[in-house]
């Protein structure tokens, strides 16, 4: 796990080069500061359940993807507000999370595994089908947030960045207040030694199903801003594979840090971008990219480049 000292330093230099980032590019910079904003919210999410609980979860998209269809239902159907679509979207998020983390927090190991993804393959399998929701062809013209009545109009994609830059650092706020609380420690905890803690008197199913709903919570918000960015959900947000490409996120970034996730967002998005551009083979180098770097740097580029700067400091010392 990181210390609380490095994850606040990590995240102010993220801070410092989004800021930067978002004051200097122009009209497509803009959408891939967006892309970045929202995979780091949602890599963020799954690092809760993976780095700090222990948690591996393949499902993770279902709440991704319940956040994003609840939104887009009550806007394009229901006609209610964008605000109250999002509230309503990530309570939906967080509600299933929490009836499906009730039997699956009971599990571990590959069974926990298994569990979430057939979870998260069901709603997809269901929500491709359902013509209610667009089936196959999925939902368009999502209604964004009205900030009109503050001088903000989220159609700008430069305010649009600027606001999912700001949902991100709120999403790291909560997830650090509650990895410093001692719900986060006993997260810690049950992570390091499940039996021991079990032994103890920690109400352990009870405790990982806060955590599973919290980050489906979250997983929801991501959704409800990729929703509003695209104005156009489709099935494909539900695929495992979105789930799987969250988890190597979070073990390029490095898991239990929280800052690295986040870092992890911005390499793959840009890396994705600019190798993409260069070869037509593009899945295969950033394929041996993540095999290098689960080889040269297991736990992560944060922890390799706190160790680095550990080493300098002896050196300067």
């Amino acid at each position: 796990m990181s210390s609380a000292r490095g994850r606040s330093a990590g995240a102010a230099l993220l801070a410092v080069v989004a800021l930067a980032a978002w004051l200097s590019v122009g009209y497509f910079g803009y959408e891939l500061i967006t892309e970045i904003a929202i995979l780091a919210i949602f890599a963020m999410s799954l690092d809760l359940l993976v780095g700090f609980a222990g948690m591996v979860s393949l499902g993770h998209a279902a709440f991704y993807g319940i956040g994003a269809y609840a939104i887009a239902a009550c806007t394009t159907m229901l006609g209610w507000s964008a605000f109250s679509a999002m509230v309503l979207a990530v309570a939906a998020s967080a509600a299933v999370a929490g009836i499906v983390g009730a039997f699956a927090v009971r599990l571990g190991g590959v069974f926990f595994i298994m569990v979430t993804l057939a979870v998260g393959e069901a709603v997809h399998a269901y929500l491709f089908k359902a013509r209610a929701f667009g089936g196959d062809d999925g939902l368009a013209g999502v209604t964004q947030l009205d900030l009109g009545a503050i001088g903000i109009d989220l159609a700008d994609p430069r305010a649009f960045a600027a606001f999912a830059l700001m949902a991100t650092g709120l999403s790291y706020a909560i997830l650090e207040t509650v990895v410093r609380s001692p719900f986060g420690c006993l997260l810690v905890a049950i992570h390091q030694n499940e039996r021991r803690a079990r032994a103890l008197g920690c109400r352990v199913e009870r405790v990982k199903l806060g955590a599973f709903t919290l980050a489906g919570a979250l997983a929801g918000l991501a959704g409800t801003l990729t929703a509003q960015h695209t104005r156009f959900i489709s099935p494909e947000l539900l695929a495992w594979t979105v789930s799987g490409e969250a988890l190597i996120v979070v073990i390029v970034g490095g898991m239990g840090s929280l800052v690295g996730p986040a870092a992890g967002a911005a390499v793959i998005v840009l890396a994705k971008h600019w190798v993409s551009g260069a070869t037509e083979f593009w899945m295969l180098c950033m394929g041996l990219a993540f095999i290098a770097v689960v080889v040269l740097a297991p736990n992560g580029l944060y922890a390799s480049l706190a160790a680095l700067l550990r080493r300098l400091r002896r050196v300067v010392r």
